[in-house]
C-alpha cells in the first residue's frame, strides 16, 4: 500500500495553518492534530526527526548501511508521508525494493547508490551554481552522490569530471566553469592532490572529498585526507573519506544563503 502525500512540514505549512486557525478554517484540535509527531516520531527502532526541515532546511537523511531493509522502509515511510524530500544514502537494490514497497515514486540512483522520492524542482531563483569536479572517473561514485543531495536541496550542479593532475591540461582549459562556479566540490583519490590546485585558483569555498579509490598506499582514503587536510591553498575545507552526501550538503548550505 502506499499513500496519499500530505502538505510539507516546514516553516510555509506552519505559516498556513495559523492563517487557517487566525481565520476560522481550522479548529484547535484540527491543529493539533497536524502538529502530533511533528517534533519526532518514535518508531522504537529509530526516533524520526521530522523538525528539521523547519530547523536546517532540509529533512533527516537515511543511512542505509548498518540497518535492515525493514528499518530503512520504516523511516523511509515516516519521512515520505509528511510530504518531505526523501533521500536514503548508500543504498543498495535490496533497501531500494523495501523502500519502493511503501513510497511508490521512489527512484533509485545506482551510480550514487541513493534513493530519493517527493524530489523537489530546482530553485531557477538561485543564481548560484555548485561545480563537482573529480580527478577520475573512478572517483564519480562519490561526486555522484554530492551531485544528487545538492539537487534535493534545489541547488543547480555542473560538473567536470576526470580533470586530474596526471593531466593538468584538462583542468586548465576549464577556467570559465571554475571562475563561475560559487562554491566547489573536489572529489580525489590517489594522492588527492587536485582540491590544492583548484583551491589555488578560485576565490570561492572548496570542499575537498578525499575518495578511497587508489592502490595500497592510498590506505583506503586515508592518503588523500591527509593531503588535502595538509593544503596550503586557504579556503578549502575536507569532508570525511568518500562522504559525497556532506559534501554535497554544505555546498548548497553556502549557496542557497541570500547575499
Amino acid at each position: 500500500m502506499g499513500y496519499i502525500i500530505p502538505k510539507i512540514m516546514d516553516r510555509s505549512y506552519l505559516q498556513k495553518l495559523l492563517r487557517e486557525y487566525k481565520q476560522g478554517i481550522k479548529k484547535e484540535d484540527e491543529i493539533l492534530s497536524s502538529l502530533q509527531n511533528f517534533s519526532y516520531e518514535s518508531l522504537g527502532f529509530a526516533a524520526v526527526d521530522h523538525h528539521r526541515a523547519l530547523r536546517q532546511g532540509f529533512p533527516e537523511v537515511i543511512l542505509c548501511e548498518g540497518k535492515t531493509t525493514a528499518q530503512v522502509a520504516s523511516i523511509a515511510e515516516a519521512i515520505a508521508k509528511k510530504g518531505n524530500p526523501l533521500l536514503a544514502t548508500r543504498a543498495d537494490e535490496k533497501d531500494f525494493k523495501a523502500i519502493k514497497s511503501v513510497v511508490r515514486k521512489a527512484h533509485y540512483h545506482e551510480l550514487a547508490r541513493a534513493v530519493t522520492a517527493n524530489e523537489p524542482k530546482e530553485d531557477h531563483e538561485n543564481k548560484k551554481q555548485i561545480l563537482v569536479v573529480t580527478a577520475g572517473t573512478s572517483d564519480i561514485p562519490v561526486a555522484e552522490e554530492a551531485i544528487l543531495t545538492a539537487r534535493m536541496m534545489r541547488q543547480h550542479v555542473e560538473t567536470l569530471f576526470d580533470v586530474g593532475v596526471a593531466g593538468i591540461h584538462r583542468l586548465l582549459t576549464q577556467s570559465t566553469k571554475l571562475q563561475n562556479a560559487d562554491a566547489i566540490i573536489v572529489a580525489a583519490g590517489m594522492d588527492g592532490a587536485l582540491a590544492s590546485v583548484v583551491g589555488g585558483l578560485v576565490s570561492v569555498p572548496v570542499i575537498a572529498v578525499p575518495t578511497s579509490t587508489g592502490y595500497g598506499a592510498n590506505f583506503r582514503g586515508l592518503a588523500p585526507l591527509l593531503t588535502m587536510l595538509n593544503s596550503c591553498a586557504a579556503g578549502i575545507t575536507v569532508v570525511n573519506i568518500d562522504n559525497g552526501f556532506g559534501a554535497g550538503f554544505a555546498a548548497s548550505l553556502i549557496t542557497r544563503r541570500k547575499m
